[in-house]
């Protein structure tokens, strides 16, 4: 088993930054490929950033060139450091892991994690 815990959500003003925290614990000797997703209100979750075990990443075109994921496995944290935050990126964010490896196109699609946490909140004002 996996646990997840996600920290540093909050409310912040159109082009501010917030760093996302993920701990993880259980079976941390296995390979995961562990992402980020979020989902806002009427809306359905989606895949905003996702690590490969093998280091490989993989960003929804959104955030590109404003959200960075990485991982401290001595620590056996997960990050998600968000810039140029926007109304838009108002939402519910949950970190999930999967066992192994998945093919790069695949590490946004929700279906492959087993894994969930309890979701941090991040709410941008214009």
């Amino acid at each position: 088993q996996v646990q997840l815990v996600e920290s540093g959500g909050g409310s912040v003003q159109a082009g501010g930054s917030l760093r996302l925290s993920c701990a993880y614990s259980g079976n941390t000797y296995r390979r995961y490929f562990r992402g980020w997703f979020r989902e806002a209100p009427g809306k359905e979750r989606e895949g905003v950033a996702a690590i490969n075990s093998d280091g490989s990443t993989n960003y929804v075109d959104d955030v590109k060139g404003r959200f960075t994921v990485s991982q401290d496995n001595a620590k056996n944290t997960l990050y998600l450091q968000m810039n140029s935050l926007k109304p838009e990126d108002t939402a519910m964010y949950y970190c999930a892991a999967g066992e192994g490896v998945v093919r790069w196109d695949l590490l946004l699609t929700r279906y492959w994690y087993a894994y969930w946490g309890q979701g941090t909140q991040v709410t941008v004002s214009s």
